[in-house]
C-alpha cells in the first residue's frame, strides 16, 4: 500500500530501545501520514493543516490533561 513512503522519526526517537516511535511521513499533497513504528500497519490521513495544529497544541501542554 505505501511501501514507497519515507517514514520519519524525530531525532529525540532514535535513542536506543525506543522501538515506539511515532512516525511521519509526507502523502500526496497537502496530506500527511502517522503511525507508531510499534504498530505499522495502522496508519493515519490526515491534512498538513491540521497536524501543524495538533503538534502546536501537544506542544502547548493542551492534551496533557489525557493522560
Amino acid at each position: 500500500m505505501m511501501s514507497n513512503t519515507f517514514w520519519q522519526k524525530a531525532s529525540y526517537s532514535d535513542a536506543e530501545g525506543a522501538d515506539n516511535c511515532l512516525e511521519l511521513a509526507r502523502g500526496n499533497g497537502a496530506l500527511r501520514h502517522l503511525r507508531e513504528s510499534d504498530d505499522p500497519s495502522v496508519i493515519l490521513t490526515t491534512s498538513a493543516t491540521r497536524l501543524r495544529a495538533f503538534l502546536l497544541g501537544a506542544k502547548a501542554g493542551e492534551f496533557d490533561h489525557l493522560t
